[in-house]
């Protein structure tokens, strides 16, 4: 938990810095570094910008990471069970289906409605490490619910990614992606695990899925679950602290460097932002707090031991907390800078109000009385 905190804070302090740079005189300079085009032979087939490397290599890892922790959830935690996991999984779905369907009412049919998966997107880190800001005051229970809803959550923003924001697909190398991918899966089978070969594979893996047309992330979940459950917490702590302060931190250092207009109201009078905002501070508490409540009522479900209503809605501003998964859904939706920029700012706003106002309620809200 200490360390989702510190994530938090490095993620906001690496933005802060993004954005002054992005509005100095230094700006075009930050911009053209992370834009300035490798000289690679047109054979090879890699990315070519630093930017690309970050949000299709790097990137890549958190992916890796996030399919390991949703392997042990599944296998061993919080969604090994039916009955543990029911709750959790229905209050994510509630949690995505409601902030979709109100960026959707906000821009059905326009220039923006690719951007309808934007607001489905929690981010574990910092949803967790604002979680632990409030001590005791926030049962352990509730916290676990919020990191089985957030792990929920990623794999429905991976399913999303990888079914609707991909490119044209190549078909040769979509099977040799399958093809790889059937190795892995032969090798887990026979529990024949090689840390090398399993690198090598999955190196190739993601290469084949870069050229394929599939957005290169997936490959990182892909690989995640065929590493065995006993080597999971070794490759979850050789990666956990590369990822949260070094691949994230460059992700948001790259991707958050947004050119504030004269008018800073002028980006919140379109669509898209308020869809965003709508969907991330309104819709992500109303989804989560509704399927929990229905999964209660029908019996199928129990909230968090030692928590109230008041607790469980606080927790569902914090699932609004979007930003990483939010921003790297904002990449694929929109081609163009300036519709990119305007999502950003209002992730970052919309987060900021959901960091705020969850606090403000699990702050003042009572525990259960009856557990």
């Amino acid at each position: 938990m200490q360390d989702s905190r510190s994530v938090g804070i490095v993620l906001l302090a690496c933005t802060a810095v993004s954005m002054l740079v992005a509005n100095s005189a230094y700006s075009k300079a930050w911009r053209h570094l992370i834009n300035n085009r490798f000289t690679t032979p047109h054979w090879l087939r890699v990315p070519h910008t630093p930017l690309h490397w970050i949000n299709d290599g790097g990137m890549a890892l958190f992916f890796f990471l996030v399919g390991m922790e949703i392997k042990r959830e599944l296998l061993a935690g919080e969604l090994s069970d039916i009955r543990k996991a029911s709750m959790p999984v229905a209050a994510a779905l509630g949690g995505m289906l409601a902030p979709a369907l109100l960026y959707i009412v906000f821009n059905h049919g326009g220039e923006y409605a690719g951007g309808w998966a934007i607001p489905m997107a929690t981010d574990i880190a910092f949803s967790l490490g604002v979680a632990s800001l409030l001590g005791p005051r926030v049962p352990v229970s509730l916290k676990i619910f919020l990191m089985a809803l957030a792990i929920v959550d990623d794999l429905g923003a991976v399913l999303v990614i990888a079914l609707f924001y991909g490119n044209e697909l190549h078909t040769g190398w979509l099977l040799g992606a399958v093809g790889l991918t059937a190795i892995l899966a032969l090798l887990h089978v026979l529990k024949k695990h090689s840390t090398v070969v399993f690198i090598i594979i999955s190196l190739a893996l993601w290469y084949m899925v870069y050229n394929s047309g599939v957005h290169a992330t997936i490959a990182g979940v892909a690989a995640a679950f065929f590493v065995p459950l006993n080597k999971l917490a070794k490759y979850e702590h050789r990666l956990r602290y590369l990822v949260n302060f070094i691949v994230l931190p460059v992700f948001a250092l790259a991707n958050t460097a947004i050119v504030l207009p004269a008018n800073l109201a002028q980006p919140f009078t379109t669509p898209l932002s308020w869809g965003i905002l709508a969907g991330l501070v309104v819709g992500k508490p109303l989804g989560i707090v509704l399927f929990s409540l229905l999964m209660v009522k029908l019996g199928l479900g129990k909230k968090p031991s030692g928590s109230s209503w008041k607790q469980v809605t606080g927790v569902g501003m914090l699932g609004g907390i979007g930003f990483t998964m939010s921003i790297f859904i904002t990449l694929l939706a929109f081609p163009g800078q300036l519709n990119r920029d305007i999502s950003k700012l209002a992730i970052l706003v919309a987060s900021l109000l959901s960091i705020g106002g969850g606090l403000l309620l699990l702050r003042l809200a009572a525990p259960a009385k009856n557990v």
